[in-house]
């Protein structure tokens, strides 16, 4: 199967449907599925366990971990982490007995957002860019750009650089030295000096 896919690499037990694209350099892993007219970018990491699709995007350089599934509607922008077992879901109020596919809701995570393990992201919102959802955070609406966000229903709880690193009261990455500020239309922060 990898033969179809020039300079991917897919693990025997993986199953990949077609019409698919895949970028160089991505590697899939054991008891994946891939549903059709997905998009995969360049360089990604798709770890055991994990289905996406039918139909969503996934950027370049994104890891997924084990057991992660991404469902139609969710799309993921460059460089985006996704922690073991987390959870997108597809409807606001689901039953077995009432198909609901027709109200599925579009999902988008920005830029190098990190969602870690075990956190639950409900349907219909937008993750900003850079974002970090600590692990077992439970996303109930859309986070501002380079927000910390934790806990059951997830709250604010800080600011995170480009480099995953905290942000004190100066708002200053202690890894890079790169500073930020907060956006004058209350949607998070933006660089403001590269190191």
């Amino acid at each position: 199967m990898a033969g179809r896919y020039e300079g991917v690499t897919i693990h025997e037990s993986a199953y990949v449907d077609e019409p698919v694209r895949i970028g160089r350099g991505t590697r899939i892993w054991h008891f994946v599925h891939i549903l059709k007219d997905c998009d995969i970018g360049e360089g990604c990491s798709i770890g055991q366990n994990v289905m996406i699709g039918p139909a969503v995007r996934v950027g370049n350089r994104c890891k997924i971990q084990n057991n992660v599934s991404l469902y139609n509607g969710v799309e993921l922008e460059d460089d985006v982490f996704c922690g073991p077992s987390a959870v997108f879901t597809n409807v606001l109020n689901p039953r077995a007995a009432v198909e609901r596919k027709s109200e599925f809701r579009r999902t988008v995570v920005r830029r190098g957002a990190t969602i870690g393990a075990n956190a639950t992201i409900v349907c219909g919102h937008e993750l900003g860019p850079y974002c970090f959802i600590g692990a077992g955070a439970v996303v109930t609406g859309d986070v501002p750009a380079h927000a910390l966000m934790l806990g059951v229903p997830a709250r604010p709880a800080g600011w995170m650089s480009r480099h995953g690193e905290r942000l004190g009261a100066d708002l200053v990455c202690p890894a890079s030295g790169e500073r930020y500020r907060l956006r004058s239309s209350g949607s998070g922060l933006e660089l403001i000096e590269k190191a």
